[in-house]
């Protein structure tokens, strides 16, 4: 099996590229390479995706290519120059225009231009959307994968890695909203491993590429088995509340992870899992995950922050 990686030095692209060397494939990944390195046995292509398609890339007679873009003028020239293979795109829940609803419709509006996400974050749905219609008109065969919130091992972003290392910390953990509003994630290597059978069964179609959706006290109960920490001592705090104290929802500086309005999010994190585990998607337990997610960066509410507004909560 011939595979070209778009990507391969950076979290789901370079685990894709890992596994499929486990698997005796023959892999290359074209990329700028400046994110880190190629795994061990997999070949590293020189390309920066902003210049044109180098020759390598489209006379590479590939089985199959795996892309994680999201820029329209680059997936563009890419399934161009490589059609004839079955393309795997990984797209994202965050092309659907109603965050209230699991539905898997309606999409967005596409975005045919490249959109800088540093000034419009907003428009990374629809960029993804012209980029999905883009593989569907052009590649000779094609599946478009949806992922949810992608976890694990060598994850950037801490949306998730928070939870596993507040549990671990113990004491009393600042939960946010309700105890039964519905999360879900998906473990980086069960994508990875689902996307490369998509790739070798040639399957074709959409999916959302999701885990199951449990209740977040269940996903924090699992997580803090999964850590060792026992059954964790959880004081839930009203959205409402945590608004008002300044606590950042989703990510980044200040924020709670897997923390989202409600009920105008309600459906962001429910998608059905069903079709793709149909489709040969296997999950592993979120107790199985979570270890993993002990050495990641995670930029969020501070130790400080998080006694603080304990604090303000049981003084209110």
């Amino acid at each position: 099996m011939r595979l070209l990686v778009l990507g391969g030095t950076r979290f789901l692209s370079r685990e894709v590229a890992a596994q499929a060397v486990a698997r005796g494939w023959d892999v290359t990944c074209a990329c700028r390479g400046t994110s880190g390195t190629v795994p061990d046995g997999a070949t590293h292509l020189p390309w920066d995706r902003s210049d044109d398609v180098p020759a390598e890339v489209g006379s590479g007679a590939w089985d199959a290519v795996v892309d994680v873009g999201r820029l329209p003028s680059q997936v563009r020239r890419a399934v161009a120059a490589t059609a004839q293979a079955h393309w795997v795109f990984v797209s994202t829940i965050s092309v659907y225009a109603d965050n209230g609803s699991p539905a898997m419709e309606p999409l967005l509006d596409p975005i045919e231009e490249d959109v800088d996400l540093a000034v419009d974050p907003e428009a990374y749905g629809g960029m993804k959307v012209a980029c999905e219609q883009a593989v569907r008109s052009t590649a000779a065969a094609s599946v478009v994968a949806r992922p949810g919130l992608i976890v694990g091992p060598g994850d950037p972003t801490g949306r998730f890695a928070y939870w596993p290392q507040r549990l671990a910390r113990g004491g009393e953990v600042l939960a946010p909203g309700r105890p039964d509003d519905v999360v879900q994630v998906i473990d980086v290597r069960d994508l990875a491993a689902w996307l490369l059978d998509l790739a070798e069964t040639r399957t074709t179609g959409t999916y959302d590429a999701v885990g199951d959706p449990v209740p977040i006290g269940e996903l924090l109960a699992h997580t803090a088995a999964g850590v060792g920490a026992g059954y964790p001592r959880l004081t839930w705090v009203d959205s409402e509340f945590l608004e008002a104290q300044g606590v950042v929802p989703w990510m980044g500086e200040g924020s709670l992870p897997l923390w989202l309005p409600r009920p105008e999010y309600d459906g962001m994190l429910a998608h059905d899992p069903g079709p793709a585990v149909a489709a040969g998607l296997r999950l592993r337990p979120l107790a199985e995950t979570a270890p993993g997610c002990l050495d990641s960066p995670v930029t969020a509410l501070s130790p400080e922050r998080d006694a603080e507004v304990l604090a303000a909560w049981h003084a209110r």
